[in-house]
């Protein structure tokens, strides 16, 4: 396993180049890193600014100084707020993890449960309830239930109890000169999350009962119960066990994609995370943002199908890694 880690990671590290260079040679090509300064129609100063970043040279060869400047911590300067990016990047990062945490926290539980349930009571009203009710998330936009939730469970109550305070906050992760664990972060914490959960349950929760139901169907399972195993033994330490290494994989893949998706909640939450920062230099042209940004992002790719791979081979022993 340690050797199959091990060769796993050095073979991301070409993949990780690739993907940068072709990120690199995109944000370059639509983006112009002088932009602002080609407004104060100062030739000379262009010309030098052009010469001292090296914009001048081939973009294999821009690349190349990029990337000794970025493996050195040297991440440059933002042309948006002319601070070091590095930081910047730092402190949005934090947030940005702190959400996807909790949502995949939450998800795997919510969507875990419904599947077990769905599939063992397969038919039912209540596996028909819930799929109704995944269909419609799945279909439901991140951007219209974010409101619809703010509307419903902050913004409402305050006009039927007369408070001028939400009791679930939709600005943040904390209020000002609060910080760390407390209720005032779980306040701040329900809205974004649930906003992120309900589309990752009702997508997870359909996987994890197709997954259950192939492995209720199995001929091990049969067994079990002609040995008279218990219900709950066979459905936990057997079908539950086996129909984990589709779902995990599922969960895995969809982590990465929701890293680089935040943007949308992060910006209705007023949350300064890495969405939120990336719409932003999105929007400036921000090259010296963009491209570390997206560097991360396919970083967290590969380490997520790195995880789902280790996973898949623990929780499924009929799968050998060499």
């Amino acid at each position: 396993m340690i050797g199959y880690v091990l060769r796993r990671l050095v073979y991301s590290v070409p993949v990780v180049l690739v993907a940068s260079f072709v990120l690199f040679w995109a944000v370059r090509a639509a983006f112009d890193p002088l932009a602002k300064l080609r407004q104060s129609r100062d030739p000379g100063l262009v010309q030098r600014e052009t010469e001292r970043l090296g914009l001048d040279k081939p973009v294999p060869e821009q690349y190349a100084l990029w990337l000794k400047e970025f493996v050195t911590g040297n991440w440059g300067v933002s042309t948006r707020t002319s601070g070091d990016v590095r930081p910047m990047i730092a402190d949005a990062l934090w947030p940005t993890t702190q959400l996807i945490a909790w949502a995949l926290l939450c998800g795997v539980l919510v969507a875990g449960s419904i599947a077990v349930f769905s599939a063992v009571h397969r038919y039912s009203w209540g596996d028909h309830l819930l799929t109704g009710l995944s269909y419609i998330g799945v279909a439901m936009p991140a951007f219209w239930f974010g409101l619809i939730l703010i509307q419903l469970l902050a913004v409402g109550p305050m006009q039927y109890v007369d408070t001028d305070e939400p009791f679930l906050y939709f600005i943040g992760l904390h209020s000002p000169g609060e910080s760390g664990f407390n209720l005032d972060y779980v306040r701040h914490l329900v809205l974004p999350v649930l906003t992120l959960t309900i589309a990752l349950v009702a997508s997870w929760s359909r996987y994890g009962r197709a997954a259950m139901l192939d492995s209720l169907s199995s001929d091990y399972i049969r067994t079990a119960r002609a040995k008279g195993v218990r219900r709950r033994r066979i459905i936990w330490n057997h079908a539950a066990r086996n129909a984990l290494a589709p779902f995990v994989t599922v969960v895995a893949l969809d982590a990465a994609l929701l890293f680089g998706g935040l943007v949308v909640t992060e910006q209705i939450f007023s949350i300064p995370g890495m969405g939120r920062l990336f719409l932003d230099s999105l929007q400036a042209g921000d090259v010296y943002v963009l491209i570390p940004w997206m560097m991360i992002v396919a970083v967290a790719v590969v380490a997520c199908n790195l995880i789902a791979d280790l996973s898949y081979a623990v929780l499924d022993p009929r799968v050998r890694l060499r």
